[in-house]
Order: structure tokens, then C-alpha cells, then sequence
């Protein structure tokens, strides 16, 4: 039997509506605290804005932006059962600007030519994916992009990166980062 876990969005048009999403191992959705910090330091408001939600999982960090008005949020996700999820919820919420992509998050990032103005990388923990992934980000970034950052340590960043906003709750450490201007 499939148990399936719960969450809520915190903001925007689909305001206190329950996504669910399936019990998988390393899902581990972003809670309410965190995501309510993280979209304050967004603005409430995201319209007009291209986000990506690698590694999407429950889906709420990219249904959340969705909600907030961005108008367009690819969510990136392998698990066959988790992806199941992500199409009943889009219909759900006829959540028409997401786009959801089965595939994996690295081969999606070498394969995919647009740019964003917020990407969404929380991988799975156990796996310490944060490092190769960082490193590939610029590439798909708009002119003042942002990434956000989810990882149970502190994360150590090359020289190109600025840590604009930072947190922690428990053992989850997040950041928001922005480019470092050239000269």
C-alpha cells in the first residue's frame, strides 16, 4: 500500500491548497517556515519569471512559484511514481505554465539551452549532488538570476557565487545565491 504525504501552498492563487506527493525514500519536501522565508525573499509576486525546480519531488517549491504568478516552471524529476504525482497535482490545479520533465537532473542541465530567474536545487541529501551541480548553473541563468540552495550542511561555494540571503531550521541549511558581477 502507498502512503502518500502532504503539504500545503503558503501563497498566491492556490493559497492553502494540499499537494500530495508519494512516500519515497529520499523525498523530503521543503517545509512551511522555510518556503514562506524563501518567497519573502522572492517577493511575493513572481510574474513574468522562468523557474526550474530540479529534483521538483513533492512539487512545492515550483508549485508554490507557480502560484506566485511565474510564468513558466519546468520541474525536473526521475521517480516514475513521484512524476505520476506532479501530473495529478498540474491537472489538479490546472497549473497550465508547468512544464514536467522525467528525466535525470544532470542530463537535464547538459541537455536544456534556456535560462531561468530562479532555479530550485534541492537534491537528495545522502548524495551530495550539490557540488556538480552548482558548477553548471551559470550557463542557465538570466541577468540577475537567483538559486536557491537546500542541503543539511553548509555548502562551500567557489569564488563566483554570493550567498544574498542565507538559513537555517534544524539540520536543513539554505541559501539563496547570486553571481558575483564581473570587475
Amino acid at each position: 500500500m502507498l502512503r502518500e504525504g502532504k503539504v500545503r501552498i503558503i501563497g498566491g492563487k492556490w493559497r492553502s491548497r494540499v499537494i500530495t506527493f508519494p512516500d519515497e525514500k529520499y523525498l523530503r519536501p521543503t517545509p512551511d517556515r522555510i518556503r514562506e522565508t524563501v518567497f519573502n525573499w522572492l517577493g511575493q509576486d513572481l510574474a513574468g519569471k522562468h523557474c526550474l525546480d530540479l529534483f521538483a519531488g513533492s512539487g512545492a517549491m515550483g508549485f508554490e512559484a507557480a502560484s506566485r504568478g511565474a510564468e513558466r516552471v519546468v520541474m525536473v524529476e526521475l521517480n516514475r511514481s513521484i512524476m505520476h504525482q506532479l501530473h495529478a497535482t498540474r491537472e489538479k490545479l490546472d497549473a497550465t505554465q508547468v512544464e514536467l520533465v522525467k528525466m535525470n537532473a544532470l542530463a537535464f542541465i547538459a541537455s536544456d539551452v534556456r535560462q531561468y530567474d530562479v532555479i530550485f536545487l534541492d537534491p537528495p541529501f545522502q548524495f551530495d549532488l550539490l557540488p556538480e551541480f552548482i558548477t553548471r548553473l551559470p550557463s542557465h541563468m538570466t541577468e540577475g538570476g537567483l538559486v536557491y540552495i537546500e542541503s543539511d550542511h553548509i555548502v562551500d561555494l567557489d569564488e563566483q557565487w554570493l550567498v544574498w540571503r542565507s538559513g537555517r531550521a534544524g539540520k536543513v541549511c539554505y541559501h539563496l545565491l547570486k553571481l558575483k558581477k564581473n570587475g
